[in-house]
């Protein structure tokens, strides 16, 4: 058993790792969100109403934890900084974190390379997070996934400076990818790994 805490627990990634933890895993999970009165919560799980930019929240959130996932939207650099930043305080180290494909003009032409963060500004805070991160000290694991989609598990990974697989990837398969990253600390330890359906 692991104690899991899930930045963003309210979106559609964060909820689907919740679900997937709860159904497959006996992790303890604490669920962190803006809006944390939107969640029913089992005996496994602990809500934390918070912020991500205060430091006090985050080092309520973090304390105690094994590892940390965090799928947010927004400033995400800011936010980075500020959740290596506690980690690091808190002596946690293993760190998920969803950002995108694209953020190291990895998809090729045939899948979209407009999808690339060199046609597509959207990408500049994930390649901002996705950098903070990986100049941080923790046992991190980056993770790019394709447009979401509904379906079952399916998906090939790739490594950073490999060319990105395809253009979707399910929901279901990113939890899967998550579960697994949780269950094993050296599972795409330091890597930043993109996710598509195969």
């Amino acid at each position: 058993m692991k104690k899991v805490l899930i930045i963003g627990a309210t979106g559609t990634i964060g909820g689907a790792v919740r679900q997937t933890l709860l159904n497959d895993t006996d992790n303890q999970l604490t669920l962190f969100a803006r809006s944390a009165s939107r969640l029913n919560t089992s005996d496994r799980e602990t809500v934390l109403a918070g912020d991500v930019t205060k430091d006090s929240d985050l080092d309520k959130a973090i304390a105690g934890q094994d590892a940390v996932f965090v799928a947010l939207s927004g400033n995400l650099g800011q936010f980075a900084k500020k959740i290596v930043a506690a980690m690091d305080r808190n002596n946690v180290s293993r760190l998920l974190f969803i950002t995108s494909m694209g953020i190291y003009d990895e998809i090729p032409a045939s899948v979209g390379a407009s999808g690339n963060l060199s046609s597509n500004s959207m990408l500049r805070s994930y390649r901002e997070a996705a950098d903070v991160v990986e100049d941080s000290d923790l046992n991190y694991t980056v993770i790019r996934p394709g447009w979401f989609t509904n379906g079952p598990v399916d998906y090939e990974i790739t490594k950073k400076g490999e060319p990105f697989g395809g253009h979707d990837v399910s929901i279901s398969s990113i939890a899967d990818f998550v579960k697994n990253a949780i269950a094993d600390d050296s599972y795409y330890s330091h890597d930043s790994v993109g996710l598509n359906t195969k």
